[in-house]
């Protein structure tokens, strides 16, 4: 009897001390060693990859954002705001209608086959919509030139990225609404186009919201009296 208690005594000491060991470990040591490692090496994105502007964060390179004027009387959907680059739709977020203390967006993919009529008719709304806003005087944007990120959602549907063709397609539109010279819209797009990750993995591709932060910051001193 007296070995069977103290073997479990025994037992549950153990059990205990290993509790209170990877408790320590675990829960408390490694944590901080990745927290510091992560801030002593890439401080940048352990805080969140911020973007900031004038000294004010206005938002992070990983998650997208979208351009709108402020919707009107009886509108359902805002227009996009054409002073600036727009990013991919985001035809699959959602809200949170359970949670009313909070205005929360559901990230996510419409989940859509490439058959769906839905669908279609979506990329097709899009298609117009880009082709209609991007074109100026002198200068239509053909259809054939439109390309696919700028009528897809992504799978989150917060894709910080266009691709380069989609951002040169906005030059010109962007160029005569901010009142600046083609070629000086041109070399921002170029000069905020990221190459393949490691030199072959990915697609190039453009950051909107640091190209819109720059193209902000080049309208300011045009706005100085």
């Amino acid at each position: 009897m007296n070995t069977s208690a103290g073997t479990t005594a025994r037992l549950l000491g153990a059990g205990l001390r290993a509790l209170l060991v990877l408790t320590a470990l675990c829960g408390v040591l490694y944590p901080l060693a990745v927290t510091g490692a992560a801030q002593a090496f890439f401080p940048g994105r352990a805080n969140g990859s911020e973007v900031t502007s004038d000294g004010e964060v206005v938002g992070s390179r990983l998650v997208g954002q979208r351009y709108d004027l402020p919707t009107a009387d009886g509108q359902e959907t805002p227009e996009p705001d054409l002073r600036w680059f727009q990013p991919r739709p985001s035809n699959g977020l959602g809200s949170n209608g359970v949670n009313t203390r909070y205005s929360l967006l559901l990230s996510g993919a419409t989940n859509l086959s490439g058959d769906n009529r839905e669908l279609v008719d979506q990329v097709t709304e899009a298609k117009a919509a880009v082709v209609r806003d991007n074109s100026v005087p002198g200068h239509p944007v053909d259809p054939a030139d439109v390309p696919a990120d700028a009528v897809t959602s992504s799978a989150s549907g917060l894709d910080p990225h266009i691709s380069p063709e989609y951002a040169r397609l906005q030059v010109r539109r962007v160029a005569a609404h901010d009142d600046l010279p083609v070629e000086r819209v041109a070399q921002l797009v170029r000069e905020h186009t990221e190459g393949r990750i490691l030199g072959f993995v990915g697609e190039p591709r453009v950051n909107v919201l640091a190209l819109n932060t720059a193209l902000r910051e080049l309208l300011e001193p045009a706005a100085t009296p």
